[in-house]
């Protein structure tokens, strides 16, 4: 997932369970689903979901053609069937076939090809901020994260993601690699919802 070689695997531990960081080390469209369900429940299970989503599909990747194909009834059902995928399974299922069918239209399904040839971290940020479901907050994460962990490193990437893409700091899935900085992320997260609630 470099720019260089994208054959290259790398091992990341967001989801904390071999199996599916595994998966999101090796397939970026199972990155940018992970991230894509990172909202409203616990990191993990957001990016565990697209390595349960390949065992429901019967597969050991995802294939943004294949999931464009999927009847939606169908593909709902992947996300609804226990245990659920996410927190509300048929909206997130919308989600990413509405991502998929992106991909597949600008990209030709291939989810690498966002960043590949991306000159500058402000063009990769444009094009991140492009993808369904990604607003501004979560395409600089995402950003964050093809810098810090999976060597996407564009002119300027620090700066295009914004806080987000400051070394050693501890406020996204973008600085997990391992139990340790999770709980740090956490303990982050707690502490900025405590404090816009005071505001």
């Amino acid at each position: 997932m470099t720019q260089s070689n994208k054959s290259k695997a790398v091992t990341l531990r967001i989801a904390q369970q071999p199996e599916a960081d595994e998966l999101l080390g090796r397939s970026p469209l199972a990155a940018m689903i992970g991230m894509l369900l990172d909202q409203q429940v616990p990191m993990e299970w957001a990016f565990s979901g697209p390595f349960t989503l390949a065992q429901r599909m019967g597969s050991d990747d995802l294939d943004a053609h294949e999931i464009t194909a999927y009847a939606p009834e169908a593909f709902t059902e992947l996300f609804t069937a226990k245990p659920a995928l996410h927190r509300y399974p048929g909206s997130m299922a919308k989600r990413v076939q509405q991502l998929c069918q992106f991909l597949v239209a600008e990209y030709d399904g291939d989810a690498s090809a966002v960043w590949s040839d991306a000159g500058t971290g402000a063009e990769l940020l444009k094009r991140l901020k492009a993808l369904p479901g990604f607003g501004a907050q979560k395409a600089q994460i995402f950003l964050a994260l093809l810098g810090k962990q999976l060597d996407v490193r564009p002119t300027g990437w620090r700066a295009a993601a914004g806080p987000y893409g400051e070394a050693g700091s501890h406020r996204s899935v973008a600085d997990i690699t391992g139990p340790d900085s999770l709980a740090k992320v956490r303990a982050y997260k707690q502490e900025a919802k405590a404090a816009a609630k005071k505001s």
